[in-house]
């Protein structure tokens, strides 16, 4: 049977690493963003569970209490990427998820005995342990996904980011007000992580001939669509430094991904200080208001999942076509609204909501438009490409703030938050226009297993790749044997 008559079946092991990735991606949000609902519950217990004790912390230490977590996040990311190369993804990913849930379960204790001080430690400890993760996500995607339907499964699994977003708020306002109080956020935050690490201890494998689960029918489409030799996944390919370092794909994704995380947080971070400060809006309003973006880009992610889906499924459009498309609906949308924002006054505050709401909404069409494009420039070194952009671009929510507090000198002056929405607006123009010149969905020439070998030919008749330190078990040589008969 060949790989062209053989589909797999129409659910398999593939949808549940997708699904396992979702839950994944929720958990991890749900633990980098309860911070957010529990430093508020600390430093105002009336507003929650008053019988848990209260701190007076200053505006600047809760900053940094919020911000600690990317300290650590930000030196991992390119780690992860090597280290899934070497070691696997399911024992990273593992430790990661379980080195965040242990951070997690420690932090009331660490609290208690440090207050501000520790909490930031405990928080940059854990943005350590999950820097490791989204390298190793894309790396699990490209290994599990034929390529025709990498689109479908990894827009499904990076949802968990809307998900989290929505369950970090609701769910840490209901644990702060029940009789947990404010260390049940975390102690919950933990207990959802070693769930999900039970989860993927079980059901998760680094690769299809790896699973003990798998069918041969599904093991077999799987492996014949990604086209690789037999020895694949016993080897580690070299990766081609100078290559991807020149290619102009890659270095169009670098950026406009920095550009997204420009645009995004001045969306998610700045408009509610904007809100409060020019439109006057209460923080009750401010606070209830802010989930309706993270819902409109949940349920749009699904809209868009589906339109690509027939879009590619009836080959209206290629993949290229396809990404380019909507990360240009994801940024120049949201680019145009961010000027509207600013011209709005204490009169039209609803239309504010309105034009929030939508501007994060439509942006989730860029995980379909550049997220994924990793995956498509090199399946074989996507946690490293993913290492580094996710380095990049988390370097940019934190220069962010600090070029906002430069510009907004009085919260309440509208003609400086207009620059502010501006410089967004022309960042995120710009930013897509050099994807849309340079970006493609093509698999790059230095993907290729045997790209170094050919360019320094040499090398050819040197020692084989270093074999990875964990041996294929006897299973998989049984099903990858079957494949080749």
């Amino acid at each position: 049977m060949t790989a062209e008559t053989n589909k797999g079946p129409v659910l398999g092991m593939r949808h549940v690493q997708a699904l396992l990735i979702f839950l994944n991606i929720t958990t991890v949000f749900i633990g980098r963003l309860n911070v957010g609902v529990s430093v508020v519950a600390m430093t105002n217990a009336e507003t929650t569970n008053p019988d848990f004790p209260e701190y007076d912390w200053t505006e600047a230490e809760k900053s940094y209490i919020l911000s600690s977590f990317f300290w650590g996040y930000i030196l991992t990311q390119f780690l992860g990427g090597y280290l899934c190369k070497r070691f696997g993804v399911k024992s990273v990913m593992f430790w990661g998820v379980f080195g965040s849930g242990v951070c997690s379960a420690l932090t009331p204790l660490f609290i208690e005995f440090g207050e501000w001080q520790a909490y930031c430690g405990i928080r940059v400890l854990m943005g350590l342990a999950q820097g490791v993760v989204f390298p190793c996500i894309h790396q699990h995607l490209a290994k599990w996904s034929p390529p025709e339907e990498r689109n479908r499964l990894g827009a499904l699994s990076h949802t968990g980011i809307e998900c989290g977003n929505v369950s970090a708020m609701f769910l840490s306002g209901m644990i702060a007000k029940s009789s947990l109080g404010w260390p049940g956020i975390s102690y919950v935050s933990a207990g959802v992580a070693f769930f999900w690490c039970a989860l993927w201890f079980v059901f998760a494998a680094n690769h299809p001939t790896e699973s003990r689960f798998i069918g041969e029918n599904e093991l077999l489409y799987i492996e014949s669509s990604l086209k690789h030799n037999e020895s694949y996944h016993a080897t580690i390919i070299p990766i081609p430094w100078k290559a991807i370092w020149t290619s102009a794909p890659f270095l169009a994704l670098l950026i406009v991904r920095c550009c997204e995380n420009w645009g995004l947080s001045t969306l998610q971070a700045e408009i509610p200080s904007y809100m409060n400060g020019v439109l006057d809006m209460d923080m009750k309003s401010n606070a209830f208001f802010s989930a309706l973006p993270f819902l409109a880009m949940w349920c749009m992610s699904y809209i868009y999942l589906i339109v690509a889906d027939v879009l590619l499924g009836k080959n209206s459009v290629s993949l290229t076509v396809l990404r380019k498309t909507y990360n240009s609906i994801a940024f120049w949308i949201p680019a145009a609204t961010l000027v509207g924002i600013g011209f709005l006054d204490k009169d039209q505050k609803n239309f504010a909501i309105a034009l929030m709401t939508i501007s994060v909404g439509v942006n989730s069409a860029q995980t379909i438009g550049s997220v994924l494009n990793t995956i498509d420039l090199s399946k074989n070194h996507a946690s490293i490409l993913m290492g580094i952009v996710n380095t990049a671009a988390n370097f940019v929510p934190i220069a962010t703030p600090l070029v906002v507090g430069w510009i907004v000198e009085e919260n309440s002056d509208r003609s400086q938050w207009q620059i502010v929405f501006i410089i967004a607006s022309v960042i995120f123009f710009v930013g897509n226009c050099i994807y849309l010149v340079f970006g493609t969905a093509v698999t790059q020439p230095w993907d290729a297993e045997d790209y170094l070998q050919t360019q320094n030919p040499e090398l050819a008749n040197g020692p084989p790749m270093q074999a990875l330190s964990f041996p294929i078990d006897e299973n998989s040589k049984e099903k990858m044997n079957s494949k080749s008969q």
